[in-house]
């Protein structure tokens, strides 16, 4: 909400508030916010990561909105907030896994991966004319330190998890993964957990249509993203 002591200082992302805030920054986070849940777990076989999707009509195309997307064969990505501020980013970080290959001969490993995305998305909060990413990503992959999850930030921050939910009722989602998440976790229960949470928090029925799993095992480092059959045994396991 708008108040007097804002007045000015989110007119411009290059404008500190006299808290030390930027505004825009904060916007953009809250557009985040606004936007259906993510969820990426990590474990000792791979990571999972589990978006829901808003469908706007019964009319639309459940493959026309995308949350889940494969970077390259050994790093996958999921977002919540703007579609078309995911779409630049996950294009961008396509790009640089592939440069990464044809500069070193190997494949770019998934912290390299995130800090380059981050720098970018860093930029876009100090130049006039332009506005923060309203997305967030979690980037998750398979080095040959095993497993990864990071999480950018709309300030170009990034952050290494265990286990983490983003976009609406994240809050609340990230409680019960305080409490339910062991390490010990196969990948399968990490799906199941993260179905569980998404039904805990929307009243919305799951459905194949509007879930979406994307998941990379530590015995193949292949990223796979599950079609509507798969998605239906998991819904119907947690159901």
């Amino acid at each position: 909400m708008f108040t007097s002591t804002m007045a000015g200082y989110d007119r411009a992302i290059t404008v500190f508030s006299p808290d030390g805030k930027l505004f825009q920054v904060e916007y953009a986070v809250s557009a985040v916010k606004r936007a259906p849940p993510t969820i990426g777990i990590k474990t000792k076989e791979g990571v999972a990561l589990i978006a829901k999707k808003r469908m706007l009509s019964k009319l639309m195309e459940a493959e026309s909105v995308e949350k889940v997307f494969r970077i390259d064969e050994h790093i996958g990505a999921a977002m919540a907030g703007l579609y078309g501020d995911a779409r630049v980013l996950v294009n961008r970080a396509r790009e640089e896994s592939q440069s990464n290959r044809l500069s070193f001969k190997e494949p770019i490993t998934t912290l390299l991966l995130t800090r380059r995305l981050s720098n970018l998305i860093q930029l876009f909060t100090q130049n006039a004319g332009v506005r923060p990413f309203g997305v967030i990503l979690l980037i998750g992959g398979i080095d040959d330190s095993g497993p990864s999850l990071y999480m950018t930030h709309p300030s170009g921050a990034y952050y290494g998890y265990k286990a983490v939910a983003v976009g609406a009722e994240s809050d609340r989602i990230n409680e019960v993964l305080e409490k339910k998440y062991r390490e010990d976790l196969s990948l399968d229960e990490a799906i199941k957990l993260g179905l569980n949470c998404l039904k805990e928090v929307d009243k919305e029925e799951l459905t194949s249509e509007n879930v979406e799993i994307g998941l990379i095992r530590i015995k193949d480092k292949k990223f796979k993203k599950l079609g509507r059959e798969e998605i239906g045994k998991y819904l119907k396991m947690v159901s």
